[in-house]
């Protein structure tokens, strides 16, 4: 078999605001790969069906030497993220030629992957999309089962708030919340995805950008549970309108990744009513809650009684547009690449 294109979204530069595309990252046709010939030493050669477009990936496009959970992007090579991908050849006695993998690819066409370290084989016992391992069924779903699970100290009858509350974790969270028989308000950034929030069990949903968010919670809360993916003046109105005791789930704070953020004014609220604030990295979570994870969640969405929904771009060029999506909040729901159809 002749060499064939090996396409990849190349880090290009640092931006100071929102990713660009064609500036921040920029889709490269370059580079060519055998797939019959390259050298594995012992790894897999996997070619890559879905990417997930996250939140976080704007966190690694920073100076090398600034602290963070992940290590920066490279300027000159590839992205990476989560993603789905099949196995076309592999040296490794545990993987075999037409196994679906799931961990952290490269945002290219075919990655190789020395060992399965941190990979996973997908038993899809329950046929899901193979695009839900990248979301429902993967990161983002762990993300909220997990933290819900380890922090939340849920109560019926409590109040949660839930930011970004029709996004892959928001709508996750909502469901957990109502599960539990709590009154859930979410906030959203459009009347669609406040629609959305509704029909998943929101008892309270509001548009953010037309409705002011202070006012909504002083009349709703107090509240017992705040699950934060923005930070910024939604944090402020958490903060002031917590019950004593609440508790603070910080997933995300998207309004600091663009601007550098500013400073809280009300943060002493925290000690005034003896809050529990937990920040948490999901892969720290994973070790205690994985199995539960798999064994719970692809059998309620596969039975409906979890809801999930989809927002895929097409190709791996789309990638730039996906990325400037999720931050400006744009997307309409969970963003998927498909780099290529599933085999």
């Amino acid at each position: 078999m002749a060499p064939v294109t090996n396409a990849r979204v190349l880090f290009n530069e640092i931006p100071t605001g929102y990713p660009e595309p064609g500036r921040a990252t920029v889709y490269d046709e370059s580079k060519t790969i055998d797939v019959d010939t390259v050298a594995l030493d012992g790894g897999i050669l996997v070619k890559t069906l879905y990417l997930s477009v996250d939140p976080f990936l704007r966190e690694m496009m920073q100076e090398p030497d600034e602290e963070s959970f992940s290590p920066a992007y490279i300027i000159g090579e590839p992205i990476y993220g989560y993603g789905v991908g099949v196995a076309v050849r592999s040296e490794n006695g545990d993987v075999k030629p037409g196994d679906n993998v799931y961990g952290l690819f490269s945002f290219q066409s075919y990655n190789i992957l020395p060992n399965l370290d941190e990979f996973r084989i997908i038993e899809n016992k329950h046929n899901l999309p193979l695009s839900y391992y990248v979301g429902v069924a993967g990161m983002p779903g762990k993300t909220a089962f997990m933290a819900w699970k380890e922090y939340s100290r849920s109560k019926k009858g409590e109040v949660a708030f839930v930011s970004t509350g029709a996004g892959p974790v928001g709508s996750f969270v909502i469901q957990l919340a109502k599960l539990d028989g709590m009154k859930v308000i979410g906030s959203a950034g459009s009347d669609e995805k406040v629609e959305y929030m509704k029909s998943i069990g929101a008892d309270v949903a509001f548009n953010y950008k037309t409705t002011n968010t202070l006012e909504v919670l002083k009349k709703e809360g107090p509240l017992d549970v705040f699950w934060d993916n923005v930070g910024g003046e939604t944090f402020e109105a958490a903060l002031e309108t917590a019950r004593k005791g609440a508790r603070f789930i910080e997933c995300g704070m998207i309004t600091v990744y663009n601007d550098g953020g500013k400073p809280v004014k009300n943060i002493y609220n925290i000690v005034t009513k003896s809050l529990s604030v937990n920040g948490f990295i999901v892969t720290d979570l994973e070790p205690k809650y994985s199995k539960e994870f798999y064994n719970t969640v692809p059998q309620l969405v596969a039975s409906g009684q979890l809801k999930y929904r989809e927002h895929v771009y097409e190709g791996l060029e789309s990638a730039g547009e996906a990325l400037l999506a999720v931050q400006m909040g744009t997307n309409k729901a969970k963003a998927v690449i498909k780099v290529a159809k599933d085999v």
